[in-house]
């Protein structure tokens, strides 16, 4: 397959709901109403419940706190709760994709797991917390693009990948001509996310050297921390290389990644059963 007939086929994606697409285009204004947002999340039951879920959960520290959508975004604020019901959406899109090869559970917990190391290493810079969990949570919305609408070309990927031991994106250029990292930014800029999530998504794996992009940069340590942490489970996992201009530029100490990896460990159970993409 080549990578035109590969792009192709993502045309085929669901649109994302209506009460998303509201809220994306309300963190551009100023004159946004909240009670009109949250009417239109609240006729959404499963994104409703989701965003509950999350918002409740110890990661954003409210525990029980939140008992209406109203609530989420006065407490938490538009941009984060936009930003998780995205999150939700996305999770529910791709609702039981099948591929031979592809390990969905493995995929969600990396994920949900690179969403949460994002999150705390923006924390710990003072970065967009809602921009820097959803950019760690998509940055291989490209994988699970290939896997529901060009599950055959996957497929071939990822036993090219099995027999050469090596990274998963190289092996996807080799036999597709296109990677994940591509094929993600092109979903995500068909669903209208903002720059800096677009461009973390095709920057994960190939930052340059002398752009800081913050939330990018970020996402490309967590998701080297997350492969480290082997949270996923999966046998084949290796941990990418890590650019040192990058790392530079971040400037973590040692308490800092410390407090990265006890916490991404700590809420990564709880982040995905609140957005129900797979069991703790």
């Amino acid at each position: 397959m080549t990578a035109d007939a590969v792009l192709e086929r993502m045309r085929d994606l669901p649109a994302l709901p209506q009460a998303v697409l509201e809220l994306q285009a309300a963190l551009g204004r100023d004159d946004v109403s909240f009670d009109r947002l949250a009417d239109a999340i609240s006729h959404d039951q499963a994104l409703a419940a989701k965003t509950l879920r999350l918002a409740n959960s110890s990661f954003y520290g409210l525990p029980g706190r939140v008992a209406s959508i109203r609530d989420a975004i006065a407490v938490l604020g538009l941009r984060q709760v936009g930003m998780a019901l995205t999150a939700a959406a996305v999770s529910g899109a791709f609702a039981g994709v099948q591929c031979p090869g592809f390990d969905m559970t493995a995929y969600w917990r990396h994920s949900v797991a690179c969403g949460i190391c994002t999150r705390l290493i923006g924390d710990e810079l003072r970065l967009d917390g809602g921009a820097a969990f959803t950019a760690g949570l998509l940055h291989d919305i490209g994988r699970l693009a290939l896997a529901a609408r060009a599950p055959d070309a996957l497929a071939e990927a990822l036993a090219h990948r099995r027999r050469d031991d090596g990274l998963i994106w190289q092996s996807e250029r080799e036999v597709l001509g296109i990677d994940h990292m591509e094929i993600g930014a092109k979903v995500a800029e068909r669903w209208h996310f903002g720059h800096d999530i677009i461009d973390a998504i095709r920057l994960h794996h190939a930052p340059p050297a002398d752009a800081g992009r913050p939330v990018a940069d970020a996402v490309h340590v967590a998701n080297a921390i997350v492969h480290a942490l082997d949270v996923a489970g999966d046998a084949d996992d290796m941990v990418p290389p890590v650019s040192a201009p990058v790392w530079n530029r971040l400037g973590l100490t040692a308490e800092q990644c410390a407090r990265v990896f006890e916490g991404t460990e700590a809420a990564l159970n709880e982040v995905c059963a609140a957005l129900g993409v797979v069991g703790g």
